[in-house]
């Protein structure tokens, strides 16, 4: 009879912890990334009975055999903050406290003061870094935002698509810079173009064109302005020659030739024109290419000239505007010099046995002997999820489920109690034999 006293005891108890953990799960309901938890009840048996029918078996109550998480996905919410971030799918974010390593499904990200990403308790994400080109590599760490620069890029082609007018009268004189070098003449028309040095200065070099004595062919000759000589100009291939003195070296031209149609036949683009631009930068050899071959070829027609296309592709050094992150995690900054580039990229790791993960609290998991070594990858490979950004992973509570479960644990608990309050009963009605 007393055993009966202890089984119900137990099943008190076991109901009581099933209790917590609903109140636990309906707590966090509202909690970014939680993971509602689920108990398994096992019974426990006590001593095997002989009788006239055979042996048989009587328990001596239940316990709580695991308390696990379930990695349920859950719903997403929409944010205004580029950093909040969700996982659709397998895999965990990782964050370091120091040399320590936690797993998390919460994606609230912010910027610290060193311009790293960090949830809201500091705790640093981590990812796969990339270089100063943007190349992601396969090393992990801190990825560091604030403190990112776009590199300022020299120069090396140009590409223009225009037309040269046919109808244009050849120059009876060589092309000059004049007398004073100032004022270029004996040319057919020109564009501008800005060609950036190795420290990202933007310098205009001025394309002029001279059709030439043969027919259907055209000399350009590219002017720039002299570091050293205020106001005045010399030709690409040549160098200044200091404070009042003329450039030093030959100028460099290139030869355009037409057929009868007006299809550009060659540009000797190969031929890269040389600019030196100051003692301070390196010299600069650009590429000018005016479409052979290609369905943006320049012509030669019987009408104005026109400059349909100008591009090149130098730029100025550039500080980090605005980013964002895609689906496969990838950080990707905006520069104001108009470039994008990877900055770096969202690290996911992922466990054999994920409900074996030590729930450290806080949105944590820790790695357990149970749970396996993660398997860190990259996003939307592999089986790891998809990373969505500017949105939350809400908590996979279900509130119906655990009503549910409240009550059911609520009835049992009572249950148990009266099993205690009938075996008083009937022990005092025992005793009461032997008045």
């Amino acid at each position: 009879m007393l055993t009966s006293l202890y089984t119900a005891i137990s099943g008190m108890n076991a109901m009581g912890t099933s209790l917590s953990v609903i109140s636990d799960n309906i707590a966090n309901m509202n909690t970014v990334g939680f993971k509602s938890s689920t108990v398994s009840f096992g019974d426990v048996l006590s001593q095997s009975l002989t009788g006239a029918s055979g042996s048989s078996q009587v328990g001596r109550g239940v316990e709580v055999t695991a308390v696990s998480p379930l990695f349920t996905q859950g719903s997403f919410q929409s944010t205004a903050s580029g950093l909040d971030l969700a996982i659709d799918g397998d895999g965990l974010f990782m964050v370091n406290q120091g040399p320590a390593r936690f797993y998390t499904r919460a994606g609230q990200f912010s910027l610290d003061k060193d311009g790293k990403i960090v949830s809201p308790d500091g705790l640093v994400l981590q990812g796969y870094l990339a270089d100063n080109l943007g190349n992601i590599t396969g090393a992990t760490g801190d990825i560091k935002i604030a403190t990112r620069q776009s590199q300022a890029n020299a120069s090396t082609k140009a590409v223009l698509t225009l037309n040269l007018d046919s109808t244009a009268t050849a120059p009876a004189l060589p092309f000059t810079l004049g007398v004073n070098r100032d004022t270029p003449a004996n040319y057919n028309s020109s564009t501008t173009i800005n060609v950036y040095d190795s420290q990202g200065t933007a310098h205009p070099v001025t394309a002029y064109f001279v059709k030439g004595a043969a027919a259907n062919t055209w000399t350009v000759h590219y002017a720039y302005a002299d570091p050293n000589n205020a106001g005045k100009l010399m030709e690409g291939g040549q160098s200044s020659g200091g404070a009042g003195n003329p450039p030093v070296g030959v100028a460099q031209t290139q030869a355009m030739t037409f057929d009868t149609a007006g299809s550009l036949l060659t540009d000797n683009s190969a031929v890269a024109i040389n600019f030196n631009f100051g003692p301070s930068v390196t010299a600069s050899a650009v590429n000018f290419q005016y479409g052979v071959g290609t369905n943006d070829a320049s012509t030669q027609f019987a009408t104005a000239f026109a400059v349909m296309k100008l591009s090149q592709d130098g730029y100025a050094a550039g500080s980090l505007k605005s980013m964002s992150v895609s689906g496969d995690g990838i950080i990707a900054g905006s520069f104001t010099n108009g470039q994008t580039r990877a900055i770096g990229q969202v690290a996911l790791a992922r466990f054999i046995a994920p409900t074996a993960l030590a729930k450290l609290g806080r949105n944590l998991y820790g790695e357990s002997f149970s749970s396996g070594q993660p398997i860190v990858g990259k996003a939307n490979t592999s089986g790891f999820g998809k990373t969505l950004s500017n949105s939350l992973e809400q908590s996979n509570v279900d509130l119906a489920e655990e009503f549910v479960k409240m009550i059911s644990a609520q009835r049992g608990f009572e249950a148990n109690s009266r099993i205690i309050t009938t075996t008083d009963t009937l022990m005092a009605a025992l005793v009461n034999l032997g008045r």
